[in-house]
């Protein structure tokens, strides 16, 4: 074969490689397993209680092929509020991928961000200033852009680790 005739089959390969149509990250996952509240940090610089929101959970594959190469970034916001308050950024998968029908390892999120107060934990997430939390949970494949695939609660009650 001619070196002609070897650039045009690479160039054929590379063009079929690069239309293949991207994949529907959020429609090829799905949130299991999900747990959620909130937990204690320990005691702050002032000696005070402080809680932090963390939520557990693993992705299934619903496609069918093994998915590669996901990345997942959680973004805290307190309910009313547009302003972050806290995120985290979690590596799901390499090469290693996740086969169809199977399901990550648990992955767990929690925001640097909580609650302090004097009182014990289960009176913080009594207290009447007390605003829950949800987290915007965005996930990337690949190059692709990150796309939203949920909105999750962050259920008020006390977690043990």
């Amino acid at each position: 074969m001619t070196l002609s005739l070897r650039l045009i089959a690479l160039c054929g390969v590379l063009a079929a490689v690069g239309c293949a149509s991207p994949l529907d990250v959020p429609a090829s996952l799905e949130v299991t397993q999900l747990s959620s509240g909130w937990f204690d940090a320990g005691l702050d610089s002032l000696g005070r209680n402080k809680i932090v929101p963390v939520v557990s959970f693993r992705l299934e594959n619903e496609t069918s092929k093994e998915l590669g190469y996901l990345q997942i970034n959680a973004v805290f916001r307190r309910e009313g509020e547009n302003e972050g308050w806290g995120t985290k950024f979690v590596r799901v998968v390499g090469t290693e991928g996740i086969p169809p029908g199977a399901a990550s390892e648990l992955l767990t999120l929690d925001s640097s961000r909580g609650y302090t107060g004097e009182q014990s934990q289960s009176e913080m997430l009594g207290h009447r200033d007390f605003v829950d939390v949800k987290m915007d949970l965005y996930i990337k494949h690949r190059a692709q852009q990150w796309a939203l695939l949920d909105t999750l609660d962050v259920d008020r009650q006390f977690l043990i680790r």
